[in-house]
């Protein structure tokens, strides 16, 4: 079992329920998209399976620990085993794109390298061969602010998979990228980790891509789960449901649903 919710809710200081109740178990190297309206909590959902926020009730168990049951340094050493990629990024505008991929290491480097690290990149080839996968080699000593936001999407995946991390959440990370692109870049993240057994969790607004690349589904509306079912289980009447008055995303379900029911990765 790579992560566990037990009743985990979720309060925000302004008294919104994000996350309300949920039971969820992800097995070690499942890939699972989690799929709903906007404002349904899968960003809240993602950053309680990142431990970046404690639950307001019930319990979180991740890689076979309760993040909220350990010390303050016990917590952040479980983190460097978690990786967690932004919808945007927080890259700073004049930082190279090498540095800001090798920095997926930090956590796990001691102060001296990390350091050493901000003047001069101290595994330029580890950083390129990770760009590589994601087309962006050419990027390579360029700095943050002169990419465009697909870009931006792909620096932030990149400095993921640099970490090699044991859990890989994706919170939108394809969202500023053109379909092919999109599709691309999610099936070199299914690859990862599917050869190094690696725990992947991504939201995602666009139903056929997480269809076609995720074998398992679950449904978030209103904090809540709706359904959690094998990708060629998801059925019209379910997606009708999940996306409900949501006029921006429904009307796409009825071409996703016909075409692509089998995961490529």
């Amino acid at each position: 079992m790579s992560l566990r919710l037990t009743g985990a809710a979720l309060q925000h200081g302004n008294g919104v329920h994000a996350v309300r109740g949920v039971d969820l178990v992800i097995a070690s190297g499942e890939r699972v998209a989690i799929i709903g309206p906007s404002g349904a909590g899968k960003s809240s959902l993602l950053n309680l399976l990142a431990a970046a926020l404690r639950p307001s009730a019930g319990t979180v168990e991740l890689l076979g620990a309760q993040p909220w049951q350990l010390s303050a340094g016990a917590r952040q050493r479980l983190r460097t085993r978690i990786g967690l990629i932004h919808q945007a990024p927080p890259l700073p505008p004049r930082q190279r794109v090498v540095t800001a991929v090798l920095a997926g290491k930090l956590g796990q480097w001691g102060l001296g390298k990390s350091l050493l690290n901000l003047l001069h990149p101290v595994d330029v080839p580890g950083a390129r061969e990770v760009l590589a996968r994601l087309d962006l080699t050419d990027k390579l000593f360029a700095q943050c602010q002169q990419l465009s936001g697909g870009q931006l999407q792909r620096v932030g995946i990149a400095r993921a998979l640099y970490q090699a991390p044991e859990l890989l959440l994706a919170d939108e990370p394809v969202s500023a990228m053109d379909p092919v692109l999109a599709d691309h870049t999610l099936s070199v993240l299914c690859r990862h980790a599917e050869a190094h057994s690696v725990t992947l969790v991504a939201s995602l607004h666009a139903v056929d891509l997480a269809l076609a690349h995720f074998p398992r589904i679950v449904g978030v509306r209103d904090g809540l789960i709706a359904f959690d079912r094998p990708a060629g289980e998801v059925t019209q009447d379910l997606l009708d449901a999940l996306y409900a008055n949501e006029q921006l995303v429904s009307p796409q379900a009825p071409a996703v649903t016909l075409t692509l029911q089998i995961p490529r990765c």
